[in-house]
């Protein structure tokens, strides 16, 4: 980047974290830097973020839900749909963030740095959506495509997992109230053993009869195992 300084929280250090030398550093600049420290200093050159973020949350969408498509095929519209946003939420792009350890290379403006901006999930997430638009205008799509692959393709077998599970409970409540009329109750049998170690045990009851009962390490994942057995038992 033209001899500027290479120290760890400058922008050449997250450039080669991305893996991505950039043509226009400007972007960069750009991508990382805060409405709050705009307004701060209106005359800056690099404006701030909001537009890239606009745009790489566009790219987000495209790139996922093409790898969303190829790694499971088999799955409905409705399936992909949940999936892809509940990777592009705030949650998950926070967290990628701070595997780049983004928070130290954002400018931001004297407020939002005592308020703890750094670790706000809000900016981080936004932030990382300005550099994949960043990335995006600076090296094209193939670029960018290969970046978010490299980010998300351990994370989209985990989302899966997890609508896979969440989607027992829906399913039997979609099954129940079309056959039976009647919503499934969960009912906490017993929660046993020292507190970091508890083991609970749930009951799902339809119209009164236990059709399942099942143990997990929290009576959340209790209860979508014993959906998914009340599941397996109601289905033809």
């Amino acid at each position: 980047m033209n001899g500027l300084s290479s120290s760890p929280d400058h922008p050449q250090a997250l450039a080669a974290r991305l893996g991505h030398r950039f043509q226009d550093p400007r972007l960069l600049a750009r991508a990382l830097t805060h409405r709050s420290y705009r307004v701060e200093h209106p005359h800056d050159p690099a404006g701030d973020n909001e537009t890239l973020e606009f745009l790489g949350d566009a790219v987000l969408d495209l790139v996922i839900g093409a790898l969303l498509l190829a790694s499971g095929p088999q799955m409905s519209e409705g399936e992909l749909t949940r999936l892809r946003s509940a990777l592009v939420q705030e949650r998950h792009l926070d967290l990628v963030a701070r595997d780049l350890g983004l928070g130290d290379f954002l400018r931001l403006g004297r407020g939002e740095e005592q308020g703890g901006g750094r670790g706000k999930a809000s900016i981080l997430s936004s932030a990382y959506e300005a550099v994949i638009g960043a990335v995006f205008l600076d090296g094209g799509y193939p670029v960018a495509q290969a970046m978010v692959e490299a980010h998300f393709r351990g994370r989209i077998a985990e989302a899966q997992a997890s609508l896979a599970e969440g989607d027992y409970k829906s399913a039997l409540q979609e099954l129940t109230q079309a056959r039976f009329n009647s919503a499934p109750l969960y009912v906490l049998e017993r929660a046993e053993g020292p507190d970091h170690a508890k083991t609970f045990t749930v009951s799902v009851r339809l119209q009164g009869r236990t059709v399942a009962t099942a143990q997990a390490s929290s009576k959340k994942a209790a209860e979508q195992k014993a959906a998914g057995l009340a599941l397996a038992s109601l289905r033809p």
